[in-house]
């Protein structure tokens, strides 16, 4: 039997990136025409955000809380307890809340599309949109991209505040570190770019789940075996494009040798 396996093939997924590269241009000049459909968009708005609020908030929660119980212990020993909440604040400001919800959308969001786009495709409801004289971009990609990008920093903010809480709780109840010194840590900490840090972040990660997930679901074929097989390389190229970004992000926002943790003191 061959090892080969043509649906993942590399040369496929890298004719599939490029689609969605060109994708990606194609919004851009949908929206500077503004060709938007309302009533989807808010659908879509509807269903990134409240649809994803409860299970990013439940993961901020638990991060913070770990992320706390790691960094309380070493901190405490080396007589500096008072820095928890300045140092969580910036790990989930800059780092962990935008990846981590972007992550969870990713994941529930992006195969979604990948999912709903690709059934679409395979069943010929696409090519009736054409005769319909309706554009596909304007009807199913636009409108997923917007609320994308609006509804992840929203929940991004929920997530950082939720993962604060729960730092917070550990902090108090099982390092007695007082809930007052731990916020006034977070607020020395943290200045407004961080958290517009995280707000630009969760806006690239939303416009990249958009656009891969719409893509996959576009460029597929080969039935209903075809539709699970672009989900699966949609929500792991979108995985993918966070992490890289995220890298290329952090090292224009935050390159250089200043010190939050000095500015805290």
């Amino acid at each position: 039997m061959s090892d080969r396996i043509p649906t993942f093939g590399l040369s496929l997924w890298f004719q599939r990136l490029l689609a969605a590269i060109f994708l990606g241009g194609q919004v851009l000049v949908h929206l500077l025409n503004r060709k938007i459909h309302r009533r989807n968009t808010v659908e879509q708005m509807a269903v990134v955000g409240p649809g994803s609020l409860l299970i990013a908030m439940l993961t901020a929660l638990t991060v913070g809380m770990v992320f706390t119980i790691q960094v309380a212990r070493e901190f405490i020993n080396l007589g500096a307890g008072n820095l928890v909440g300045g140092v969580l604040g910036l790990a989930l400001s800059r780092e962990l809340a935008p990846v981590l919800t972007a992550v969870i959308v990713a994941g529930r969001v992006g195969s979604a599309f990948a999912a709903e786009i690709g059934t679409m495709r395979v069943t010929e409801q696409i090519d009736a949109l054409y005769i319909l004289k309706t554009d596909p971009i304007d009807y199913l990609v636009v409108p997923r991209l917007i609320g994308c990008c609006l509804m992840l920093p929203i929940l991004t903010v929920f997530s950082i505040m939720t993962g604060m809480a729960g730092g917070m709780v550990v902090a108090s109840n099982l390092y007695n570190i007082n809930p007052s010194v731990f916020l006034d840590s977070a607020r020395n900490f943290l200045q407004i770019w961080d958290l517009s840090s995280a707000g630009i972040k969760a806006f690239c990660f939303g416009a990249l789940i958009a656009v891969i997930g719409c893509s996959w679901g576009l460029t597929t074929t080969g039935g209903a075996k075809g539709v699970g097989q672009s989900t699966t390389t949609a929500v792991v190229t979108a995985l993918l494009a966070i992490f890289v970004s995220n890298f290329f992000l952090s090292w224009l926002m935050f390159q250089g040798t200043g010190s939050a943790v000095l500015r805290g003191f």
